[in-house]
């Protein structure tokens, strides 16, 4: 007896039944490459799955088409795979740019030179000009310092007079000048000289506590001093007469150059080189030029040096705590 219409919907129901699940069992059981194949629409004939199953739809026009992945051998596959991957690493024109498909730019050689700047040309600067140098001026006299070195002057027994203001320019020149004929009583300046009070006073010194005692040892008791031969006092120039240089001492009224000594009842003694001289005469010169440092600040002896042959240097410049320069 043939099968009835009932009985054969049931058998096709199972045979599809048991297809379904053996391929579902096979899907589940293979190895998917990292990059699997896309699924592609098939026109079979939609199977009924379980309602707790979702499936995939594909939405080509108004009605929803059921799809199901087909079971592919590992070959197959691959060459899905890598056709797939071929159409990633080249989009087509239009395509947005992604991490997958963005063409990677070509790297240029580290060695390649950049263009240099083109240097722009510098301004000349502006050099500003030096200040000159401030002309050196007369030194100034301190009112209270002056005005006591007259008093003692004049106590000393010497004969001067006060003369104006000397200003011969480049700093040469004197304050308060004095024209200077004695140092002392009874001790002439030959020729008389314009000198600062305070060398004048010190020149007086030296000759009252130093020459005469010395001199009297020398050349006996009678032995006193009465005339100074001077070479030279105030004069506008440079050291050693040099054409340049610093300013002399001669140029401030601070020296004084001595040429002779001469003694009552005695014959005058020059000045000159002595440092081997063994007479008397020469342990004499050698003696007030050594006390001579006593009031002068500077002392030059002569043989001290070719501009002092002929004299004794002698000045008062003031240096740092009273610093003396003596030879």
């Amino acid at each position: 007896m043939p099968p009835s219409i009932r009985e054969i919907h049931v058998l096709r129901t199972a045979i599809l039944l048991a297809a379904f699940f053996t391929l579902t069992e096979a899907s589940l059981g293979a190895t998917l490459p990292e990059t699997g194949p896309l699924p592609q629409t098939r026109e079979d004939k939609a199977v009924a799955v379980p309602e707790d199953k979702p499936t995939e739809e594909s939405t080509t026009g108004d009605k929803a088409v059921d799809t199901k992945p087909e079971t592919q051998t590992d070959d197959t596959a691959k060459a899905a795979g890598d056709t797939v991957k071929d159409k990633a690493e080249s989009p087509k024109p239009g395509d947005k740019a992604t991490p997958e498909n963005t063409p990677i730019p070509e790297e240029k050689p580290a060695t390649e030179d950049k263009p240099v700047p083109e240097e722009k040309p510098v301004s000349e600067e502006k050099v500003t000009p030096e200040k000159p140098e401030p002309k050196p001026v007369v030194e100034r006299e301190d009112p209270a310092a002056y005005a006591a070195c007259l008093v003692d002057l004049k106590a000393s027994g010497a004969v001067f007079t006060e003369d104006t203001t000397i200003d011969d320019g480049d700093g040469c020149g004197i304050d308060k000048p004095l024209t200077v004929t004695s140092v002392g009583k009874g001790i002439t300046l030959e020729p008389k000289g314009q000198m600062r009070c305070e060398t004048a006073l010190r020149l007086g010194e030296w000759a009252e506590k130093s020459i005469n005692p010395v001199a009297q040892t020398a050349f006996g008791e009678k032995a006193k001093l009465v005339k100074i031969g001077q070479a030279s006092t105030y004069v506008c120039r440079l050291r050693n007469n040099a054409e340049t240089g610093e300013i002399s001492e001669h140029a401030r009224g601070n020296a004084v150059d001595i040429a002779t000594l001469t003694f009552e009842g005695a014959t005058a003694v020059e000045m000159q080189p002595r440092l081997e001289d063994s007479t008397m005469t020469g342990a004499f010169q050698r003696a007030i030029t050594a006390a001579a440092c006593l009031y002068f600040s500077t002392v030059l002896s002569p043989g001290s040096d070719a501009a002092h042959e002929t004299h004794l240097h002698l000045d008062v410049l003031k240096r740092k705590n009273d610093y003396r320069f003596c030879r």
